[in-house]
């Protein structure tokens, strides 16, 4: 995707109407919110939007498949395809982004000053598989050394209603998964000192997650990282990576009945996101006009960080399985092939 100007896409305005109807179940950010609001739509498909909570809509996308089309964590999805369950084939298309490592928090009376502070700590985390905490995983073993045996999990969500539940997570080979009991939550023991950190800490308002405290600003809490900006910097300029957390799935049956759609639900979505980054450019070229900021940063505020499809997100993509592989979640590392439908590789 390359920097636009204000005319190169335009919102359809009304709802989608006519053709095949189909089901979408989106959670609310920047990059779906077009489609969402009914500003894009797919070419022959009657789309009927849903906005869910992304704890909720893939643990009921993985348990139910409620919905024709839907966003879908990456990390379960590579353990659902891993398994054989044939249910869902992947669509690149790609709605958050983020550096999960500065999402870890930390007690402060628990010694940890660093990353490598991490070993031998009690991490809580509300689903072992999910893709942020995978991501995190990844990252404080390659960058600091610190593999997930090297730590002690313990994991909020229950089985019945968990993505692991749907697609038969068992703790890999090696890490310690305790399961948080029902009766409390990873807030209460946080707050409790029975754990030290959190790999993320979602407070609930889903059917879901079950921890209520606000421990983002409770003064006995803190990010690993304190300065969230300079460690996103330092991680992209090293590795090149913008980490992906979520994707997108097709019913089999529907894609098989209709396999025209695919396509057309992928143009939808790129130009949604494209529509976004018209947007953010329009603020960008104002901001450049101003004065207000060095020349060095033109160049930078230029760049789309967000993309659509496998070509321009291949690194993120491939550095997503291998992580999966080495912590035990995939008995192998997945080729992109066995993820995403076939006509959509060379996009």
């Amino acid at each position: 995707m390359s920097s636009m100007g204000p005319e190169t896409v335009k919102p359809r305005t009304g709802a989608s109407s006519g053709g095949i109807p189909m089901s979408i179940g989106l959670t609310p950010n920047l990059r779906t919110r077009p489609i969402l609001d009914g500003m894009f739509h797919a070419d022959g498909i009657a789309m009927t939007p849903l906005e869910l909570h992304p704890s909720e809509l893939f643990w009921r996308q993985l348990k139910f498949a409620e919905f024709d089309v839907s966003e879908m964590s990456m990390s379960s999805l590579l353990m659902a395809i891993a398994s054989g369950d044939d249910r869902f084939i992947g669509l690149p298309i790609f709605s958050t982004h983020y550096f999960f490592q500065n999402w870890i928090l930390i007690r402060k009376g628990a010694g940890i000053k660093k990353p490598e502070d991490l070993a031998g700590k009690r991490v809580g985390v509300p689903e072992y598989q999910q893709t942020a905490a995978l991501w995190s995983r990844g990252f404080l073993e390659h960058e600091f050394g610190v593999a997930p045996k090297d730590m002690e999990f313990w994991m909020e969500r229950t089985p019945d209603i968990s993505h692991g539940g749907s697609t038969g997570f068992e703790p890999p080979e090696g890490v310690t998964v305790h399961r948080i009991p029902a009766e409390t939550n990873m807030g209460e023991m946080l707050l409790a000192k029975e754990l030290d950190a959190a790999l993320l800490y979602l407070p609930g308002g889903n059917l879901v997650d079950r921890s209520t405290a606000d421990l983002h600003n409770h003064p006995d809490f803190a990010p690993l990282f304190p300065d969230p900006y300079a460690e996103g910097k330092r991680y992209y300029h090293k590795n090149n990576l913008y980490p992906i957390n979520h994707g997108m799935v097709i019913k089999r049956e529907v894609a098989e009945k209709h396999p025209w759609a695919i396509l057309n639900i992928f143009k939808a979505f790129e130009d949604a996101t494209n529509y976004v980054e018209q947007q953010r450019m329009a603020m960008v070229v104002n901001h450049l006009e101003t004065g207000l900021l060095p020349p060095e940063a033109e160049a930078a505020l230029r760049t789309p960080l967000v993309q659509q499809g496998v070509i321009a997100n291949r690194e993120e993509l491939e550095a997503l399985t291998l992580y999966s592989y080495e912590q035990g979640l995939t008995p192998r590392k997945l080729e992109l092939s066995e993820v995403f439908s076939p006509n959509t590789l060379d996009k």
